[in-house]
C-alpha cells in the first residue's frame, strides 16, 4: 500500500476530493469529467485511483482547475469546460491550478517540476482566449483558393511539375501561417489541420472550424454568415464596389464600411482595411465552434487573425470579448486595420475609434 506521504496518491486524493466535495448537493461523476475533457472514463479513474493512481499530464490537471472553477460547467446538456470565466471564477481557477500543479510537480519528480511555467514563456501562445479549444477536439483552418490567373509561376503551381508547391494555391498565406502555428501551440492535444475550401470534407466540417478570407475565394464564408444570421455581409470587389465593402443591415438602417486607399509612387496603396471577426456555434456540429477572419483585402484578414495572436494585444482583445459578449452568443466585430508602409498594425478592440461595429445574439 502506498505511503500517505507519497505525492502521487496525494494528487489522486485531491482530484477525488474536488469531484466529491466542491459543490455540495451536485453529483459530479467521472463521466462528467471524461465528457468535458474529451477522454475516457477509465482514464479519469486511473488518475483518481486509491490503490494504483497514474499521474495525469499537465493539460488534464489544468482542465480539472477550469472545470471546478465554476458550477456553470454542469449547467449545460452535457458537462463542458467554460471559456467565459468571470473575474471571480478565473481567480478560483488560478488558485486551483497553482495548487494542483504543485502536487503534480511533486508527483512527477524533477521532470514535472521543470514543466512548471517559466515566466520567460509569457510571449508563448495563450492557453486561454478564442483560439484555445479546451475540449481537445480537432481544428480545421479553411482557406480560399487562389484563381489560376492569380497564382505564381506555373512551374510551382502545376501539380505535374517537379517543383510543384501546393501552398501556392492557397489564399491568405500570411494569415494561415500566423494562425496555424498559434492554434497548434495553444492546443497541443488537438489535431490542427488546414485545407483549401475546395478540399474540405464532411469530417472537416464537424470539427472546430476557422474560416480565413471572404466570399470571393472561400465558399464557406457566406454560407456560415447566413447560418449564424450575422447582419454583416462582405461585398465582392467588382466594378460597383471597386475597393469592396462590408454592409451592415439592421432594422431600418443599412451602413457601409469601406477600406481606404491612397496614392504612392503613382499607384494605389492600401491605407486602412476593414477586418471582420465572427464567432459562433458550428452550424454543422453544435458542440464545436466556427470562427471567421475576413477582410476586404488580405491585410484585413491578417489583422482579424493578429487581433488574437499578437502577444501585445491578444490578452486585452480576448478580455474585451469576454466582457462584451455573453457565453452562448454569436458575436461579430468589424474593426479598422491600419496599414503603415505596407505593414499591418494589429487592431486594438479596446479603443472605441478602432471598432466600427459590434453585434451579438443568443445562439439557438
Amino acid at each position: 500500500m502506498a505511503s500517505p506521504d507519497d505525492p502521487v496518491p496525494r494528487l489522486a486524493a485531491r482530484l477525488r476530493e474536488l469531484r466529491a466535495t466542491t459543490w455540495p448537493g451536485t453529483t459530479v461523476t467521472q463521466k462528467h469529467l471524461a465528457d468535458a475533457f474529451g477522454v475516457s472514463v477509465p482514464l479519469i479513474s486511473s488518475w483518481e485511483s486509491e490503490k494504483r493512481p497514474k499521474v495525469p499530464p499537465r493539460l488534464r490537471v489544468e482542465q480539472y482547475a477550469r472545470f471546478f472553477a465554476t458550477l456553470r460547467t454542469m449547467n449545460a446538456d452535457a458537462a463542458q469546460l467554460r471559456e467565459d470565466l468571470t473575474a471571480v471564477e478565473d481567480a478560483r481557477r488560478r488558485a486551483l491550478e497553482h495548487e494542483l500543479l504543485s502536487l503534480l510537480a511533486a508527483a512527477g519528480g524533477k521532470a514535472q517540476s521543470m514543466s512548471m511555467r517559466d515566466p520567460r514563456l509569457d510571449n508563448a501562445p495563450a492557453s486561454e482566449g478564442p483560439y484555445r479549444f479546451a475540449d481537445g477536439a480537432p481544428v480545421t483552418i479553411v482557406c480560399g483558393s487562389l484563381p489560376q490567373n492569380k497564382r505564381a509561376d506555373k512551374d510551382y503551381t502545376n501539380p505535374d511539375s517537379p517543383d510543384f508547391i501546393e501552398l501556392y494555391s492557397f489564399a491568405d498565406l500570411d494569415s494561415l501561417v500566423e494562425l496555424h502555428g498559434h492554434v497548434r501551440a495553444a492546443n497541443p492535444l488537438s489535431e490542427v489541420q488546414f485545407r483549401e475550401a475546395s478540399a474540405v470534407t464532411r469530417d472537416h466540417l464537424t470539427t472546430h472550424l476557422v474560416l480565413l478570407g471572404g466570399v470571393d475565394w472561400n465558399m464557406f464564408t457566406a454560407e456560415v454568415l447566413e447560418a449564424l444570421r450575422v447582419p454583416v455581409a462582405p461585398k465582392v470587389r467588382d466594378a460597383e464596389y471597386d475597393e469592396g465593402a462590408f454592409e451592415v443591415t439592421e432594422p431600418g438602417n443599412k451602413t457601409i464600411f469601406r477600406p481606404r486607399l491612397g496614392e504612392k509612387d503613382g499607384h494605389r496603396a492600401l491605407v486602412e482595411d476593414v477586418a471582420h471577426f465572427c464567432r459562433g456555434p458550428n452550424p454543422y456540429n453544435k458542440l464545436r465552434t466556427v470562427t471567421l477572419c475576413n477582410g476586404m483585402f488580405g491585410r484585413g484578414t491578417y489583422g482579424a487573425v493578429r487581433a488574437l495572436t499578437d502577444a501585445r494585444f491578444r490578452d486585452r482583445n480576448a478580455a474585451h470579448v469576454r466582457e462584451q459578449f455573453p457565453e452562448g452568443h454569436v458575436y461579430s466585430i468589424l474593426a479598422r486595420v491600419q496599414v503603415v508602409r505596407g505593414k499591418v498594425v494589429t487592431p486594438d478592440w479596446t479603443r472605441p475609434e478602432m471598432v466600427l461595429h459590434e453585434w451579438s445574439e443568443a445562439s439557438e
